[in-house]
């Protein structure tokens, strides 16, 4: 398993893969670690949590110049990554007792109540683009959950993985209770099938969702998919304009602009799509593409360059069916796997970046007649991850976001992102299940009734 700097192209290590046997002997000791784990108080697991939180601030640079190393983030949203891993850990260590008490119900018995119980050893599917949020988004409520962790990471963050796993044992979690192993996708069928792995979760693309989910439905296993998406960012004409296309821009551009909730099909109506296009052009021109090392980069390079062949294909045939580039859209010469800031208009049916997913610093440009035309656009995708509108009548985006918008979170007037207070998932091809608040912690958990007469 290889480590790749997505900047030039470099190897940076090679890493030996766990064989079957062995990953079968890491499943029954993290299984017997699981054992005496459901028996700790929600003190001790609060307590551990925190430490590993600390860590991750400890070790805040080291770690954001990994991710920057491995996976092309700049330095400066790797830190942004870590602190926010480190929030979470705060977050379930101080109320996942209070979301997984016993809740009293009254029926014809003398006691009833509904508790929750861990289920046992969780496989973990976690992509590279945020490396140690993904992990910790799952891991913390997990763990506060009393259940056992097996972290299957990308293959191409292998570095990440690891050094997850050794934060998990300086914080003081028992050896086997984490486990990081190093295989490949091959393999993780196997895992699944073992009867001591009790549920799956995975980030992923629809394609690695359908495969995960047919092989736990099988074994009867619960899962939780997140599968991507291409957010609909709608602007209405009422809309606070510059604030919109900085907005838009940000969440179009953010970690290279791999990310599920991305600003990724931005809606304008025809009246004003000229003046949207000048100023989303000059505001997007503004970030500067390069080294994710350097302070002051905004867009790192694409994670592999078999993606960022892929965004091109995209791109290419976008405007062979008619859609139109205002900038970007050449690969550059040189080292590495980088791609201009691209934007492409007259975006239409039938196009990739209409009906697929753009994980890069792609932004497509539909116009639209009206308000009806612009929400039936929105949601006119298989996906249904995150959505956005903006208006200058808070109250009719209210009722935009809440029942018109089809998809898993939708915001009035800011970017789509992922809150711990928050449920975050999706719908239709982006997946099921949730993440955060309490609806994360309780996916993971016997939801068992106890009846008393």
């Amino acid at each position: 398993m290889r480590s790749v700097n997505p900047a030039t192209g470099e190897v940076i290590r090679e890493y030996p893969e766990v064989s079957p046997s062995e990953v079968r002997e890491q499943i029954e000791r993290t299984h017997k670690a699981f054992l005496a784990w459901k028996e700790t108080s929600f003190e001790e697991r609060s307590r551990l949590l925190k430490n590993a939180g600390g860590i991750l601030l400890q070790k805040k640079e080291d770690l954001a110049r990994l991710m920057a190393a491995e996976m092309g983030k700049p330095v400066t949203e790797a830190r942004s990554e870590l602190e926010k891993c480190a929030l979470g850990c705060d977050y379930y260590a101080e109320n996942a007792e209070t979301f997984l008490s016993p809740e009293m119900v009254e029926t014809a018995a003398s006691k009833s109540f509904v508790t929750f119980r861990p289920l046992g050893v969780v496989l973990a599917i976690m992509p590279w683009n945020f490396p140690f949020w993904q992990v910790f988004r799952f891991g913390a409520p997990a763990l506060m959950a009393g259940n056992a962790v097996l972290l299957k990471h990308a293959p191409s963050t292998p570095g990440c993985s690891l050094a997850i796993g050794e934060i998990m044992l300086e914080a003081g979690y028992p050896e086997y209770l984490f486990k990081s192993l190093l295989v490949d996708v091959e393999h993780v069928a196997a895992i699944i099938e073992h009867p001591l792995v009790r549920a799956v979760t995975l980030t992923g693309s629809p394609r690695a969702g359908r495969e995960v989910a047919k092989k736990a439905g099988e074994m009867l296993k619960k899962t939780v998919l997140e599968l991507g998406g291409s957010d609909p960012y709608v602007i209405l004409e009422d809309a606070d304009f510059e604030s919109a296309i900085k907005t838009c821009t940000f969440a179009r551009l953010l970690n290279c602009g791999q990310v599920c909730i991305a600003a990724k099909r931005l809606i304008v109506m025809h009246s004003q799509k000229t003046e949207f296009e000048q100023a989303l052009v000059e505001e997007m021109s503004g970030w500067k593409v390069g080294d994710p090392m350097e302070e002051d980069t905004r867009v790192g390079p694409i994670a592999r360059a078999d993606l960022r062949e892929n965004l091109h294909r995209q791109v290419m045939e976008s405007v062979e069916k008619g859609a139109k580039l205002l900038i970007g859209g050449e690969i550059p010469e040189g080292p590495g796997f980088f791609y201009p800031v691209t934007i492409l208009t007259d975006v239409g049916k039938g196009m990739p970046a209409y009906e697929e997913e753009l994980f890069g610093p792609v932004a497509a440009v539909i116009g639209v007649e009206n308000e009806a035309e612009a929400l039936e656009v929105a949601n006119d995708t298989v996906y249904g991850l995150g959505a956005a509108v903006f208006t200058g009548d808070v109250g009719k985006g209210e009722v935009i976001a809440a029942e018109k918008l089809e998809a898993g979170s939708c915001f009035v007037n800011d970017f789509v992102r992922s809150d711990l207070k928050l449920p975050f998932g999706g719908i239709k091809d982006s997946g099921y299940g949730r993440e955060l608040s309490v609806f994360g912690i309780r996916e993971f958990v016997n939801i068992k009734t106890v009846y008393i007469k």
